[in-house]
């Protein structure tokens, strides 16, 4: 069986001096995990250099392309494109080689071209 034991709010400040006004301890947790977690001033931000911390990722390498077009399943509904596994398997060096050039420079820029933003409406017939 749990015994009531009655609960004291307090807290000591930088001088050792017993805190128990909930506004004044509020303010005192506030004040020590503001200089606990601001190691830096915002004077001395201006003059410290941010690195972001980005993950290393290697571009697609064309044998990694070659894999992946290997792994498609054959004879499956193509997409809204009408683009088969078939199709892009049977295209050859071309497709191999030169898309994963165009998806590397897409990768490296971070940005589509142009013609591909543009919306052509499927029409099924």
């Amino acid at each position: 069986m749990k015994v009531f034991q009655p609960r004291t709010n307090t807290v000591n400040d930088e001088g050792g001096h017993l805190f128990t006004d909930f506004q004044i301890i509020l303010v005192r947790w506030r004040n020590h995990f503001s200089h606990l977690l601001n190691v830096y001033r915002v004077n001395d931000i201006s003059q410290i250099d941010v690195h972001t911390a980005e993950p290393l990722v290697h571009d697609p390498s064309a044998y990694e392309f070659g894999l992946t077009i290997e792994k498609l399943k054959s004879y499956k509904t193509p997409h809204i494109n009408q683009i088969t596994a078939e199709l892009i398997k049977a295209a050859g060096r071309t497709i191999h080689s030169d898309t994963p050039k165009l998806i590397n420079s897409i990768w490296n820029k971070e940005e589509l071209p142009e013609e591909w933003k543009e919306s052509i409406p499927y029409l099924s017939i």
